[in-house]
């Protein structure tokens, strides 16, 4: 198990990977070896919480409510925080069929263009400039988007990677991309569609399912466990539904979009055991509180 320690007040922060997703070396992700912290001293380990929850942070889009979203800047620089075990961002396809990091179907919100990503062709999109949020802190200058094949070349094999398929007619050349690069241990393909997921799975590689609130009232996670490998749940949902993707024999159930302590620490008792978050930094220096009585419902612990 790769684990990070953190001195919260008395206790030891313990956050890692669980067992499970370096079980199998061709179907879960792994921090690479040189992402490994040195080993604690026997009485940094003997101080450990029995009951700290295992937490696998993810740094959602980069941590957008911290760093610009899914931009290489932003990206590299929640890298080198270390705050999260793992990166998220999103892809979509150009008119030529390139494969950009970009969360909506549209240039408007977050640059400085206009119109429909997949209008753009390979050269144009070199002229497309990211606009840093007013809100966000410190100094970010403008800075082109990079493509996917870009950010695996910079980012694969030094971190755990999320990546959503926004275009699914895309998923092939993404899942070659990943395959060239022999990063299928180290990369979760998202995405909100069952099928999608499906086929990543069949391509080999590990596939996550993102589901909304409203889709988790009707949903069966149970019918998916054969092919998904991390179910993507949505922090607003009903405690029931939570309960049933717990439950579902999904490998790994984790919590998006989740944004402040409260929100993680609902979703840390009802069972998650990772936080898909805009603000990793937050998390990281926030204890987990939870209920007196011990194990998921009690004590308090770091997070």
């Amino acid at each position: 198990m790769i684990t990070r320690y953190f001195l919260t007040g008395a206790a030891v922060l313990t956050l890692s990977i669980p067992a499970a997703v370096l079980a199998c070396p061709t179907a879960r992700p792994a921090l690479s070896p040189a992402a490994r912290p040195p080993e604690p001293r026997l009485d940094d380990r003997s101080a450990a919480l029995a009951a700290a929850p295992r937490i696998i942070y993810t740094a959602h889009r980069g941590g957008a409510l911290e760093v610009p979203e899914n931009s290489m800047a932003g990206l590299t620089t929640a890298l080198a925080r270390k705050d999260a075990q793992v990166l998220d961002f999103d892809v979509r396809s150009l008119r030529d069929g390139t494969l950009v990091v970009m969360h909506d179907a549209t240039l408007d919100r977050t640059t400085s263009r206009t119109g429909p990503v997949n209008a753009l062709t390979a050269a144009q999109w070199r002229t497309v400039r990211l606009r840093p949020a007013p809100a966000l802190r410190g100094a970010w200058k403008p800075e082109r988007p990079p493509t996917v094949a870009e950010a695996l070349d910079r980012l694969g094999g030094r971190t755990t990677l999320m990546i959503e398929a926004k275009d699914p007619a895309g998923l092939p050349r993404l899942a070659r991309m990943i395959r060239d690069r022999g990063l299928t241990r180290s990369v979760y393909v998202n995405s909100n569609h069952p099928d999608v997921a499906r086929q990543a799975h069949r391509m080999g590689l590990p596939a996550q399912l993102w589901r909304s609130a409203r889709q988790m009232r009707h949903d069966q996670p149970g019918d998916w466990r054969g092919f998904v490998d991390l179910l993507d749940v949505d922090y607003r949902a009903r405690d029931a539904d939570i309960r049933r993707a717990i439950a579902s024999g999904v490998p790994h159930v984790w919590a998006h979009t989740v944004n402040t302590p409260r929100q993680r620490d609902r979703m840390v008792r009802l069972g998650c055991d990772g936080i898909i978050t805009d603000t990793p930094s937050l998390m990281i220096t926030t204890p987990v509180r939870l209920r007196a009585g011990g194990g998921p419902g009690g004590g308090l612990s770091g997070g």
